[in-house]
């Protein structure tokens, strides 16, 4: 019997993937651990969620701090995930660089929104 193992991707090689469009007709991916996650569908009562707190959040942290909403973070060495909701601290190049890393996030939100059936 031959074992099988799951390729695990670096952040550069997720990018390459990326510019070589491999996620050209669905972006809707993420990197965890190395693993290349499809994202769940977003319901309409998490899109007024997550609109909500980051407008409230945004007005809050004013210029004090970078709220990011559904954008990418990098945790090393292997992930990429795009929370909901990121506080991360104020950087001159507005994060233009790269996106924020451990040292700069000062607060994740992952909404969970539960549905009765």
């Amino acid at each position: 019997m031959t074992a099988v193992t799951a390729k695990r991707f670096s952040i550069a090689e997720y990018h390459r993937l990326a510019e070589l469009g491999f996620f050209e007709f669905d972006n809707r991916f993420e990197l965890i651990r190395g693993e290349i996650i499809k994202m769940a569908a977003k319901g309409r009562l998490h899109s007024v969620c997550n609109s909500m707190l980051f407008g409230e959040l945004y007005v809050l942290m004013a210029r004090r701090a970078c709220v990011r909403g559904q954008e990418p973070i990098i945790l090393p060495t292997d992930s990429e995930p795009e929370p909901d909701v990121v506080i991360a601290r104020s950087r001159s190049d507005n994060y233009v660089s790269s996106h924020p890393e451990s040292a700069d996030i000062l607060l994740v939100i992952l909404l969970i929104i539960g549905y009765l059936i």
